[in-house]
């Protein structure tokens, strides 16, 4: 009987954990997850100090050295600094580049996620709650939009707009809202059919209010696992536009630009200029997959007891 008692009482007392408290809780239990926070852990540390750490500025032109062009890891200079990852092509440090690099490739990819996905989610929802021609109209842009190519998409739109950080970041906008805006319809039809949304409605809430504190919450869980997988596409195809010479400008190369600057040498042994940028790339990628492919195990409702 006591035991009972106590139990109630600890029921009635404790708070439950939040959903993301749990979610938090799932990852840091999972060895792969766990690898891959920690990685973007250290890339975001070191990305964000990048201009404390960094032993050179590579985007200040007065620091370079083109006589300390394409030397080898390890070697120092004549004024005595030493190039740990080695130099590229116009004597910029590469351990600094990487550094400055994954910043921007970061920067690039996550902040055209969040505008995509502001984007794709706000006409998602419309489409889904409203229905017939808004839905038809919204849907058939979103499926021609899916039909070409998001590379091809790019291209087109960097060639008119030219060079920079805003330019591709919103080249990659314009490929990627159309993923979030098929995503959340498809979780806000369901979504739509609830009791609590007929609540709501014989309440005389407003349709915005509906459609963002109520549907969209119960809609975000997918979204997020959407949007984990497109940070890492984007930063992907923001390292290959870079690496065909058309997306970020020589004088703030990301990693697809470091690896774009090696190119031409890896014949002559010249191997580091692209390996390790090559290297860093590869692993900032796996790392954000494992976080999505966890996250998309996690809170996927079929592996829910």
């Amino acid at each position: 009987m006591a035991s009972d008692s106590v139990h109630s009482r600890s029921t009635v007392q404790g708070k439950p954990h939040s959903a993301f408290y749990h979610t938090v809780r799932a990852l840091l239990r999972n060895k792969f997850s766990l690898c891959g926070l920690i990685i973007l852990g250290i890339a975001i540390l070191f990305s964000v100090l990048a201009p404390w750490i960094s032993p050179q500025n590579p985007y200040d032109l007065s620091q370079l050295d083109i006589m300390d062009g394409r030397l080898k890891p390890g070697t120092a200079s004549l004024s005595g600094m030493i190039y740990w990852l080695g130099t590229d092509d116009q004597g910029r440090d590469l351990l600094s580049a990487i550094l400055y690099g994954t910043r921007t490739s970061l920067l690039v990819g996550v902040s055209s996620a969040v505008i995509a996905l502001t984007i794709g989610a706000a006409l998602g929802l419309i489409s889904a709650y409203v229905g017939g021609k808004t839905d038809a109209l919204i849907m058939r842009i979103v499926d021609i939009q899916l039909s070409f190519p998001p590379i091809l998409i790019a291209l087109i739109l960097l060639a008119v707009l030219g060079q920079g950080v805003d330019k591709i970041i919103l080249a990659l906008v314009v490929t990627q809202w159309a993923y979030y805006a098929r995503t959340i319809r498809g979780s806000a039809l369901l979504e739509r059919r609830r009791s609590y949304v007929d609540a709501a409605r014989s309440m005389a809430l407003s349709n915005p209010r509906i459609l963002f504190r109520h549907i969209l919450p119960n809609c975000l869980p997918p979204l997020i696992v959407v949007a984990t997988m497109r940070i890492a596409y984007a930063i992907m195809l923001e390292a290959t536009l870079s690496f065909l010479g058309i997306g970020l400008p020589v004088t703030e190369p990301s990693l697809g630009l470091l690896i774009a600057n090696g190119f031409d040498y890896l014949m002559s042994g010249d191997y580091w200029i692209s390996f390790f940028p090559g290297v860093t790339l590869l692993v900032l990628i796996v790392a954000i997959n494992l976080v999505g492919d966890a996250l998309r195990d996690i809170l996927n409702p079929r592996n829910k007891d």
